[in-house]
């Protein structure tokens, strides 16, 4: 086994080839590595030779600008293919990459195209369809850890001591509690409004309604036992995120200052981590953020460190920055609500590079895979269809050696016919993704 460390040589010692080199060879590949910008210092060394320069017995990628850049600027990708995979910003001829991994990882884990003008949905956010991943045709792939494991093998062909880490493959499922209730926790006003309308619009929910605020009836929306249920005997990890935002078009949760809905998350929260999920809006408002912290710390009587946005309104770099500045130093909103995938291409947490800044935070983003909502709404397809999707995305996170994160939200798990099929969806995965 080789123990010295990887030395880089370039011509500059740069935050973003720090923080890349950082994800590339020590979070995937398990190597200590340095960065060298004296030849005379480079050693009896594995080096990479990120520069212009020729450098005997090195393994050499020839440089794109783009980690010596600051700020952000449009760039003209072209897309082409190497050992089955789509690579961008490709090199010259005499390196040993037909690509420079590191930029084009940067690329897309720092989600440089997001800071760019784009042409948001009707929520505002930006659209899978707009990716370069997806326009493409390789958002389902982890193409980040794929050129890794890649690379690693014509790096082993010249410095043939090295010994990269092995990566297990794990999954975590996490819950969004948009609407916990149906009937329940509406307090007394929305309540009577709500019965109200029933009976105007004779939807047939006025006995139901009467009977479970009235009577004590258990509410259909209440299916947290069997979700519970279904995770333990599936020894799964699971994350809930719980909304105390005020009531708006978006936002159908109940008072943060509500009873029912307070002993719903001391349930949850003694068993599984919990986080905030902030609301609609507060993703481009910090006020709402901070109100919204506050809140779920006075509920839990003790701190948390995760969320993920209400809608998945993610707005680089504004969102991220507001949860930081509450002292979130987890976040689980990197994903596509309309289409399944790597929307950062990579799949396995990393942390959050502020590419306006230019500088690595300490917030670590979890990235998402699938989301129940985008299988039966946004794409519409049946349950069949579903369970081969998540299969498949299984698989490519297995093969990476990375983490399978899926959302799910209780009211796509009830107890009625409608939905039965879905529970259905989701137990198979549970069962799929042990390790």
């Amino acid at each position: 086994m080789d123990s010295r460390p990887v030395r880089i040589y370039s011509k500059m010692d740069v935050p973003r080839l720090r923080y890349i080199a950082g994800i590339i060879l020590g979070d995937i590949l398990g190597l200590s590595w340095e960065v060298i910008t004296d030849k005379r210092k480079l050693g009896k060394h594995p080096v990479i030779n990120y520069s212009d320069e020729k450098i005997a017995g090195s393994f050499k990628i020839t440089p794109d600008t783009l980690l010596f850049e600051k700020g952000i600027s449009s760039k003209e990708i072209v897309v082409s293919e190497w050992k089955n995979l789509p690579v961008f910003f490709q090199t010259t001829s005499d390196s040993d990459l037909p690509f420079d991994i590191f930029a084009a990882s940067f690329y897309l884990i720092s989600r440089y195209e997001e800071y760019l003008e784009y042409q948001p949905d009707d929520h505002g956010r930006f659209k899978a369809a707009t990716s370069l991943a997806f326009k493409h045709g390789f958002l389902l792939k982890p193409v980040i850890d794929l050129w890794a494991k890649e690379m690693s093998k014509v790096f082993l062909k010249k410095f043939q001591t090295l010994v990269f880490k092995r990566n297990d493959f794990k999954s975590l499922v996490t819950i969004d509690i948009d609407q916990p209730f149906a009937y329940l926790g509406k307090g007394f006003l929305r309540s009577i409004g709500g019965l109200l309308s029933d009976i105007k619009g004779n939807t047939g929910n006025a006995s139901n309604r009467y009977r479970i605020v009235a009577k004590g009836d258990h509410d259909p929306f209440e299916v947290f036992d069997y979700i519970t249920g279904a995770i333990e005997k599936n020894f799964s990890e699971a994350k809930f995120f719980f909304p105390v935002g005020d009531l708006s078009k978006f936002d159908k949760n109940p008072s943060w200052k509500n009873e029912e809905y307070r002993k719903l998350i001391h349930k949850l929260a003694d068993k599984y981590v919990a986080g905030l999920h902030p609301s609609y809006f507060s993703s481009g408002k910090i006020s709402l953020v901070k109100t919204e912290a506050t809140r779920l710390r006075t509920i839990l009587a003790k701190d948390f460190i995760s969320s993920r946005f209400h809608y998945l309104r993610l707005f680089m770099p504004q969102s991220y920055r507001n949860i930081i500045s509450v002292g979130i130093t987890e976040d689980f909103s990197m994903g596509y609500p309309e289409e399944p995938g790597y929307r950062a291409g990579i799949a396995r947490p990393f942390y959050f590079y502020d590419v306006t800044d230019d500088m690595q935070t300490n917030l670590k983003i979890y990235p998402f895979q699938v989301m129940d909502s985008t299988l039966y709404q946004y794409k519409n397809i049946d349950p069949v269809a579903s369970k081969e999707l998540i299969l498949n995305l299984i698989n490519e996170t297995r093969k990476a050696g990375g983490l399978f994160v899926s959302i799910w939200h209780n009211t796509s798990l009830l107890d009625d016919e409608k939905w039965l099929v879905w529970r259905d969806v989701f137990e198979f995965m549970l069962k799929k993704q042990i390790p």
